[in-house]
């Protein structure tokens, strides 16, 4: 391919790659402005409405365990392709729904095939770049999905005045299929080292072997408890400041858009930054942001200094920072696993989710009237980053030269 040719299938590959990791987002993005809403209709609590989240969140963390090893084994294009349609199969489900327990339980099923993609286009990525170069494509990546969470919650607000809720869960559906199809004609399957034939026994070792790398546990931890956090957060903030705080959901949206898009711009700072230092030292720069931001999120909320602005804030800055918390940890967590990209991502992808929903059931069920519970979940997962980085990873030397293409 010549290098004329190469810039634009570069762009249309993370293009699609993008689409797809945008399905989590926009499977929990879209409908967060309508959660009260959604259990007016079905006759459930706020708890249980929540649960709606919890449940994607662990069928994002195990159901990846499953499409790691059989993408190493038997290729990238075809686990993908049954995953979206699973999801888009799922999605369709949830449209017709009459209680919050089906719902919970297709949203599961929803999980469990969306999470192909979010495993299979970490792997891919592996397969073709390293290092700084992977986190520079991942920030990319960042930057098309991205664009989910900015127009998500407005779209579902619009959607739910219009059509009512179920109207997302469709639109849901319709956005599968049109993935499963960009990647049945965009996608071409790469050269990989195939592993051997499957078996437990083998699958187990290969995975305990990965938990056992204290690099990978490092920085796959660190992003991990930073991720939680998000999540603590976008369980909580549409009670938090629909109910609480009195914002209308549209408002709402936009609110949440704003965050979307500090993250957006922080992942193209991201870029630059890797130009001049190590991924190392700026995932250190961000976690310490993160941390500091989700302490003054607790003091505002503890105190009730600033009110809305000093909840709306610093948690701006903690959305922001994943924007460098995100491809770089990622990157690092998956430099040694080049023969084991799929299991590698898969396990990445475990952890990221399994703390997720961890911390979303956790800020279910210390629901509270205002941003309390919220802001110590948040803090909790910031201070756990730190810890996980700093005793698994050797901190790198202050390095300002310009790294090795």
């Amino acid at each position: 391919m010549s290098a004329a040719d190469e810039v634009p299938a570069y762009r249309r590959f993370i293009l699609i790659l993008g689409a797809i990791a945008a399905l989590a987002p926009l499977s929990i993005d879209m409908y967060l402005p309508s959660l009260p809403a959604i259990g007016a209709s079905l006759g459930a609590d706020a708890a249980s409405v929540q649960m709606t989240v919890s449940a994607y969140f662990v069928g994002l963390a195990f159901g990846q365990l499953v499409y790691g090893p059989i993408s190493d084994r038997y290729g990238r294009r075809m686990p993908m392709l049954a995953g979206l349609a699973i999801f888009t199969l799922a999605s369709l489900g949830c449209v017709f729904v009459t209680n919050v327990q089906q719902l919970i339980a297709l949203r599961l099923l929803q999980a469990l095939g969306g999470c192909a993609g979010m495993v299979i286009s970490r792997a891919l990525l592996r397969d073709r770049y390293e290092g700084n170069e992977m986190a520079r494509a991942l920030s990319a990546i960042v930057l098309v999905m991205g664009v989910a969470p900015v127009l998500a919650p407005t779209l579902g607000g619009k959607l739910h005045l219009w059509f009512g809720w179920h109207s997302i869960f469709a639109l849901l559906a319709v956005y599968g299929l049109v993935c499963a199809l960009a990647v049945y004609f965009g996608v071409a399957e790469p050269q990989w080292e195939r592993a051997p034939p499957l078996s437990v026994a083998s699958v187990a070792q290969d995975y305990f072997r990965i938990l056992s790398h204290r690099r990978f546990m490092g920085y796959a931890l660190a992003g991990s408890c930073v991720q939680a956090g998000m999540f603590a957060y976008i369980t909580a903030s549409p009670f938090v400041f629909i109910d609480h705080f009195k914002l209308a959901p549209d408002a709402y949206g936009v609110l949440f858009g704003v965050n979307a898009g500090g993250l957006i711009l922080a992942s193209q700072l991201n870029v630059r930054a890797l130009r001049k230092l190590r991924a190392e030292r700026v995932l250190r720069l961000a976690l310490l942001a993160f941390l500091i931001a989700a302490a003054l999120t607790l003091c505002s909320a503890l105190t009730g200094i600033g009110g809305f602005w000093g909840i709306a804030v610093p948690l701006v800055v903690c959305v922001s920072s994943l924007g460098f918390t995100f491809p770089n940890s990622q990157a690092g967590a998956m430099a040694p696993f080049a023969s084991r990209a799929g299991m590698a991502a898969a396990m990445l992808g475990t952890l990221q989710f399994a703390l997720a929903g961890l911390s979303s059931v956790t800020v279910a069920s210390l629901h509270t009237d205002g941003p309390l519970g919220m802001a110590a979940v948040m803090l909790f997962w910031g201070v756990m980053a730190q810890l996980m980085l700093r005793t698994l990873v050797k901190s790198p030397q202050a390095d300002t030269t310009r790294p090795a293409r």
